[in-house]
């Protein structure tokens, strides 16, 4: 998987600690023009693209406390929660940043995913469309508020949905062939 944010991040890192300033207890702290914090984001990020989670979450608790709730950091730390299917501690870490970023699309749609997982998909329907309306521009969105409402015995919505999300991305229409929570409407994808 290749984990990549509106920053930029790339895989590969080749720099050293000693270009961070540290406070007292170790974490990096900022300066004038954010270069520390862009390499360990960077770091992080690469890590992350290995497979590297702990290094990569050493990279994220490494940054000061004044990092710690930036849209990039919450992303990275969320995809990490998320590949070990630890639904709440995800839910939380997505809900800060539907908080921090309510004009991102990310945070509402790995929330409602997360909600979903921990058997609340109504409540994950009511957050998405409760989301900015740049949702209205995601085709992961109509494919979720697709199975969502199939899983809520709304099947007539779920297929509209679902048209839209195949108009937009036509390799939705595989995924959902074999997603089973579509499995009602397999017969007519």
């Amino acid at each position: 998987m290749r984990v990549s944010f509106n920053n930029g991040c790339a895989a590969g890192y080749g720099g050293s600690q000693d270009f961070y300033a540290r406070n007292e207890s170790g974490k990096v702290h900022a300066k004038a023009n954010g270069v520390d914090f862009q390499r360990r984001l960077r770091a992080a990020c690469g890590y992350a693209e290995l497979g590297m989670a702990r290094e990569s979450l050493a990279e994220l608790n490494a940054l000061g406390d004044e990092f710690q709730s930036r849209p990039e950091v919450l992303q990275l730390r969320l995809h990490h929660f998320m590949k070990k299917k630890q639904w709440s501690r995800a839910l939380r870490v997505s809900r800060e940043l539907c908080r921090i970023a309510p004009d991102c699309s990310a945070g509402f749609l790995h929330a409602g995913f997360c909600l979903h997982e921990l058997g609340k998909t109504l409540q994950a329907k009511q957050l998405l469309l409760k989301g900015p309306t740049t949702l209205l521009k995601e085709p992961i969105y109509y494919y979720n508020m697709g199975c969502y409402d199939v899983l809520l015995g709304n099947l007539r919505d779920a297929q509209v949905h679902l048209q839209i999300s195949f108009k937009m991305d036509s390799s939705f229409r595989e995924l959902a062939k074999r997603d089973p929570d579509l499995a009602p409407l397999h017969d007519i994808l």
